[in-house]
């Protein structure tokens, strides 16, 4: 990868002598900046020389638009924290073996920003204590009496911890696409109720806990489920063949999986399900920057008034902090989503979608940038396919349109950078 990501603490902001949890709010003294640095080659990103470091924007234009992003910055610095434990080798070690990251607490980083960014709750996600639920889980396989007899083989203990996990505590999957919160941990652990993606990471919390215990004396592999029905199971890995590789699931890739979930699940623009969401981005755009709210009226041209009222209504709940489907997305969740991507360093592309992102939201030199960055990304990559030249014929027609609005005459930085956030925020 061509991309290095980078954190930048805050000053002044530590913690509280042997706990893991941030200062109180009130005692804070600096705000986590987070940037970019897109680099040429991976030489220059191991060399910290030749790159432009970029500016990450959710959290500032909402503090410019009076939103308060206390919590919302905490999370991402719990998320930052625990991302940059990563290494190249743990990244693609499978989450039953979940080394390096700590998963489980990055996820719920994710669910407590993404919460702050729509609850405007006065208190953060209670992170510890859902980690805490996720440890008593693993307590309570052994205080149930599930645990099967010293020297039972591999199949036997999966078995007693599937009826355990499945059964006797009732956790079951969901829909992430018709239930955004089956993508949250936090929330699949209070309704146990949630995708395959939380109950494989939860599976496979409850099997490092149980290794640290030192109750398991086998190699243990987790099947992650791609059908819409099937659970997650574990499975003695010395007996494992090779179909069963494409079914495991890795740290990064479990993290991607959950982020890009959440982009697609918020992404302000969907009015072709079969096209890309960087193309339906691009699309809008003819509606002008900064008209999310208005411009996605007019592709469902065969949307009655009724349902497009009730989306409209879903949304306004949804801004109101009442967890609910809104049919066409949520800017801030998206948004944030594309952030974590990028700092993942996963993919150029993530670089592209999130400039879609930041015009829209009228962040012309900071989307001009990351579009730049995108294309010295991916200048070697051949474009073979019809839709990867569509792409990268949008890309190119996006940059122009971004150098245009920044070349006219009085256009200055001193432009509303909150006016998305005052113009689509909340309709009280």
């Amino acid at each position: 990868m061509s991309c290095a990501a980078v954190w930048a603490p805050p000053s002044g902001l530590g913690r509280h002598p042997g706990t893991s949890s941030p200062l109180p709010v009130g005692k804070r003294q600096g705000r986590a900046s987070y940037t970019f640095r897109a680099c040429a080659s991976g030489a220059d990103a191991d060399e910290g020389s030749g790159g432009i470091p970029l500016r990450m924007v959710l959290h500032d234009s909402l503090d410019a638009a009076g939103v308060a992003t206390e919590h919302a910055r905490a999370a991402r610095e719990g998320f930052a924290k625990q991302i940059g434990r990563l290494t190249r080798l743990n990244a693609e070690s499978s989450i039953a073996i979940s080394r390096g990251a700590d998963l489980a607490r990055t996820a719920l980083c994710i669910a407590a920003e993404d919460d702050s960014l729509v609850s405007h709750s006065s208190v953060p996600l209670p992170v510890d204590a859902f980690i805490a639920r996720l440890d008593d889980l693993s307590t309570g396989f052994l205080a149930a009496g599930f645990l099967p007899p010293s020297g039972a083989p591999p199949e036997v203990f999966f078995d007693h911890l599937d009826r355990y996990l499945f059964g006797y505590k009732g956790f079951r999957r969901s829909n992430e696409m018709s239930d955004a919160r089956a993508i949250y941990l936090h929330s699949a652990l209070t309704c146990r109720s949630g995708s395959a993606l939380m109950l494989s990471l939860i599976y496979s919390e409850m099997l490092k806990t149980l290794r640290l215990y030192g109750l398991l004396d086998f190699d243990e592999e987790i099947s992650f489920p791609h059908d819409h029905n099937s659970l997650p199971r574990g499975y003695d890995k010395q007996k494992s063949k090779l179909s069963d590789e494409p079914n495991i699931m890795t740290s990064k890739s479990l993290l991607v999986e959950i982020l890009q979930t959440l982009k697609g699940m918020f992404w302000p623009f969907q009015s072709n399900q079969s096209s890309s969401l960087f193309l339906n981005a691009v699309a809008a755009n003819h509606d002008g920057p900064g008209n999310a709210g208005n411009s996605q009226a007019r592709p469902h041209g065969n949307i009655s008034a009724i349902e497009m009222a009730a989306a409209k209504a879903a949304q306004h709940r949804l801004m109101r902090g009442v967890w609910t489907n809104v049919r066409f997305g949520d800017m801030r969740r998206a948004l944030a989503a594309c952030e974590r991507l990028v700092l993942l360093d996963h993919d150029p592309r993530e670089l592209r979608d999130y400039a879609a992102l930041l015009y829209h939201c009228a962040h012309y030199e900071e989307c001009l940038q990351y579009l730049t960055s995108y294309q010295t990304a991916t200048v070697f990559q051949p474009k073979s396919s019809p839709l990867e030249i569509l792409e990268d014929d949008a890309v190119a027609t996006l940059r122009a349109r971004v150098s245009l609005i920044l070349a006219e005459d009085g256009w200055t930085r001193r432009r509303h950078t909150a006016s998305y956030w005052t113009k689509n925020s909340e309709p009280w």
